[in-house]
């Protein structure tokens, strides 16, 4: 039986994709292989990487000038090649800091040799907001300015894309909300994602650059993360994750079946509110994120008893429970709700509302929070 599961990552993949590459599996397109056995360079698969490309170029709207790079190594590898693509040691990046990921990336431009300016650290609030906009600025010889659109530790989304200025390229690591909604690729200079949220499994990570911003690679840097070299190759410089690439393209045929990015925004919000209207209705559910900031992909909250008292003042309402939370994840595990527990460095219930998340299974996380709730106040 399938589970309904709200994993942050590797995330729930959709049933229809599932079945498809297992019928499949054994036999990809009549060779008598599967795809996980073929050549990356023979001509099915090189077909198979020029396809899911050209989804993607029409599902998310990439211009001509810009290459879709299918690397390797997370977001975790691009906080290291961003900077070694896109300055040297001593040059200036702008961060807005709103989070744990990026917090990552500024520590890993700094063992770059950049310089780095946070213009913007949401720590007064704990990182539970989003900057507001025209509250930071960026001088204009800045290398880049780079964000984190979603925090999935934190439970935090920016409602707007930040304005660098025109000769800044801005750079964001998409990897919890790529393929959510519709997005004006032309604002970025460079765009990165783990696939494992919208995309399809772990291992394949997708790069979006501005043809202006390849070739400026420092010497040292690695072919497998010079995107100049690795958009010479299509990608295929060395192996590369095949069998993420070719689900990316199922993906994104199920996408555009479904209506497109705008139907996947349609759905998300619905999923989204239904959660947090869930949540605010409720003594014993608390959500820390300011209302503007909340994120449509990760929903965060804590379970507090109601009677307890107002709390320590680290956060809204009672203090956590720890107690009640751990009966929530064992209950809800039971009634077929997993992978509900919240990151290890913050605790408290995380569900995570990617595209592959239906209706149904929100919908029966609200119904099993309401019975806890009332089992338990």
């Amino acid at each position: 039986m399938r589970v309904h599961n709200f994993s942050a990552g590797p995330a729930a993949i959709p049933l229809e994709i599932l079945e498809q590459a297992q019928a499949e599996l054994c036999d990809w397109q009549g060779s008598g292989m599967s795809v996980l056995e073929v050549s990356h360079r023979g001509k099915d698969f090189v077909a198979c990487a020029a396809h899911a490309e050209e989804l993607m170029r029409q599902v998310l709207g990439v211009p001509d000038n810009y290459r879709v790079l299918f690397l390797q190594g997370g977001a975790t590898g691009q906080f290291a090649a961003v900077p070694m693509n896109l300055s040297d040691p001593g040059e200036v990046a702008a961060f807005l800091n709103t989070g744990q990921w990026s917090g990552k990336a500024i520590k890993a431009a700094l063992a770059q040799g950049v310089e780095v300016q946070v213009v913007a650290d949401e720590d007064a609030s704990n990182y539970t907001t989003v900057p507001t906009p025209g509250s930071f600025t960026i001088d204009p010889g800045t290398r880049y300015l780079h964000y984190t659109p979603n925090e999935t530790i934190g439970g935090v989304e920016f409602g707007y894309v930040p304005d660098p200025g025109d000769t800044v390229p801005l750079v964001a690591d998409f990897s919890s909300s790529l393929l959510s909604e519709p997005l004006e690729v032309n604002r970025f200079g460079l765009i990165y994602a783990g696939a494992q949220k919208n995309m399809g499994p772990a291992g394949l990570t997708l790069v979006i650059v501005c043809d202006d911003l390849l070739g400026h690679a420092r010497p040292e840097t690695p072919d497998i993360f010079n995107y100049a070299k690795m958009a010479a190759s299509d990608s295929m410089l060395n192996t590369p994750p095949t069998f993420g690439i070719y689900l990316l393209g199922l993906t994104l045929e199920w996408i555009i079946a479904r209506g497109g990015l705008e139907a996947m925004a349609v759905r998300n919000r619905v999923k989204a509110d239904l959660l947090y209207s869930a949540i605010d209705s409720s003594r014993l559910y608390h959500n820390p994120v300011a209302p503007d900031a909340r994120s449509r992909m990760n929903v965060v909250f804590t379970l507090s008893d109601p009677d307890q008292g107002p709390g320590s003042g680290s956060g809204p309402g009672p203090d956590p429970d720890q107690e009640l939370t751990d009966a929530f994840v064992a209950g809800a595990a039971e009634a077929g709700l997993v992978n509900l527990k919240g990151h290890r460095s913050v605790g408290g219930i995380r569900a995570s509302l990617y595209n592959a998340l239906e209706l149904e299974d929100v919908e029966v996380l609200v119904t099993f929070m309401a019975e806890f709730e009332a089992a338990h106040c």
